[in-house]
């Protein structure tokens, strides 16, 4: 990549203790830019997935602890910065159901703290991270970003508001935002909540009856490699300044097939065990996820590298190392 424009500048990335945020600032850091990594604060000084990198990424971090809600330290972390990426967010969607307050405060005031602050110390370039659950289940595919918006969970209402955000602060101040949407982002260091993780999790833990919810659904599955690829280009590109830009390999898979594809893998005498609670409310269930690449692909030298079968078997290779695996409790259900 291209690092010649960020020469003495340096990026701040929210987010930077979560799954997607941690493999960012780790290919970041070996890219050769100066990273500052904003974390959550928490008592027990904890940096999350940071905690995982190797020491010589560690050591090339600067590391402040804040909470994204909280102005000032947002202003104080984005002062010195010449870009930021914003992926801190509260992202679980069972958890929307139950304190929908909380999305709002951090998704959407987060989000605002990020955007008056870059506006204030005029940054030169801002990424806001968006989801594909803006979308809701697909009204035509591949989805393209001009497909409607759809509030179908308090989660994915909070991030189209964080988006519309984004999109008239570009409109209102001409600021350099670009808003990236990945799709299902999966691989190492995903949350146990998310589906990948509850199943590989389960099945390395010699499960035979693994435990989900509607199988019918299908979703776009990115590797977590490429979805970083796909910010660095973004990064990397003047073209998508004011748009919104799809993260996505056009290609999809059910639920039910790829339990079936990781059983295959794991242990072909398990079988999948339906639980209700892990089934969403009728109308908020996002049925169909397709999405179309076709603008940064265009746009930028992204593509995707992984099959889903290599990110599979990539992430499977990581659960397998017990460190790993004993960090995910794969008995219980998180909401």
């Amino acid at each position: 990549m291209n690092t010649k424009n960020y020469e003495n500048k340096k990026i701040l990335i929210t987010g930077a203790d979560g799954f997607i945020g941690s493999h960012l600032v780790e290919s970041l850091v070996k890219n050769g830019f100066n990273v500052k990594a904003f974390v959550f604060y928490n008592s027990f000084n904890s940096l999350g997935w940071i905690d995982t990198l190797p020491i010589q990424v560690k050591n090339e971090l600067e590391i402040i602890s804040g909470d994204i809600r909280n102005t000032d330290i947002v202003r104080k972390s984005i002062s010195d910065c010449n870009t930021v990426i914003h992926l801190a967010a509260l992202i679980a969607i069972p958890f929307s159901y139950h304190s929908p307050e909380a999305y709002v405060n951090t998704n959407i005031m987060g989000t605002l703290n990020v955007l008056q602050s870059a506006k204030d110390y005029e940054l030169e370039k801002i990424i806001i991270t968006s989801t594909s659950e803006v979308y809701g289940t697909a009204k035509y595919t591949p989805i393209d970003e001009n497909h409607p918006k759809q509030g179908q969970s308090p989660y994915s209402a909070t991030k189209i508001s964080a988006d519309y955000l984004a999109e008239s602060f570009h409109k209102s101040f001409q600021m350099p935002i670009t808003i990236a949407r990945p799709f299902n982002t999966f691989g190492p260091r995903q949350s146990a909540r998310a589906v990948i993780p509850s199943m590989i999790s389960q099945l390395l833990s010699g499960e035979e009856n693994i435990k989900s919810g509607d199988l019918t659904p299908t979703r776009d599955f990115v590797f977590v490699k490429d979805t970083v690829n796909g910010f660095l280009e973004i990064l990397n590109s003047s073209k998508l300044i004011g748009t919104d830009c799809n993260i996505c390999t056009e290609k999809e898979i059910s639920i039910g097939d790829l339990l079936n594809l990781l059983i295959k893998i794991i242990n072909p005498s398990a079988k999948a065990k339906y639980e209700k609670k892990r089934t969403r409310p009728k109308n908020s269930e996002v049925h169909r996820l397709l999405g179309s690449n076709e603008k940064i692909t265009s746009l930028t030298n992204w593509k995707p590298l992984y099959s889903l079968e290599d990110g599979l078997r990539e992430t499977i290779d990581w659960f397998k190392i017990k460190d790993n695996l004993k960090m995910y409790k794969h008995n219980e259900y998180n909401i």
